[in-house]
């Protein structure tokens, strides 16, 4: 197994969540912005797994809203990365919506963010292994 592969599998990042009243809107769905928020945690957690470096978000690619998450629920959030340049790499994240009662889960939210290495100077670097 290649190095980059191994690197991969060893920073995937799973997190579990309660969504709290104070994570909710007015009709009792999760924030958009505390979910981009969440997914922002865990794209920094996946990427800097894998860089073993400082990284920093670059951009936030199409983000897609699927079912809303009420309050209450314990949802999942996932990240992996997927694409490696030489300064950047993008990691896909999911929301994943728990049904406790059922034991059912469906993607409630999923979107990719594009993480950049830097140097103690906030300047683009090479990711460990593209010298």
């Amino acid at each position: 197994m290649s190095d980059q592969i191994e690197r991969i599998e060893q920073s995937r990042t799973r997190i579990t969540k309660l969504v709290f009243p104070h994570d909710t809107n007015p009709i009792g769905t999760l924030y958009g912005g505390t979910a981009l928020h969440w997914m922002d945690e865990v794209a920094f957690l996946t990427a800097t797994r894998y860089a073993r470096c400082q990284v920093v978000t670059v951009s936030m690619d199409r983000v897609d809203f699927k079912v809303p998450i009420p309050e209450g629920a314990i949802v999942e959030l996932t990240g992996e990365v997927v694409r490696v340049g030489r300064t950047s790499m993008t990691v896909e994240v999911g929301i994943v919506l728990e049904d406790a009662r059922k034991g059912t889960q469906q993607l409630a939210i999923s979107g990719s963010l594009v993480m950049v290495a830097v140097d103690d100077n906030m300047k683009p670097m090479p990711l460990p292994g593209n010298h």
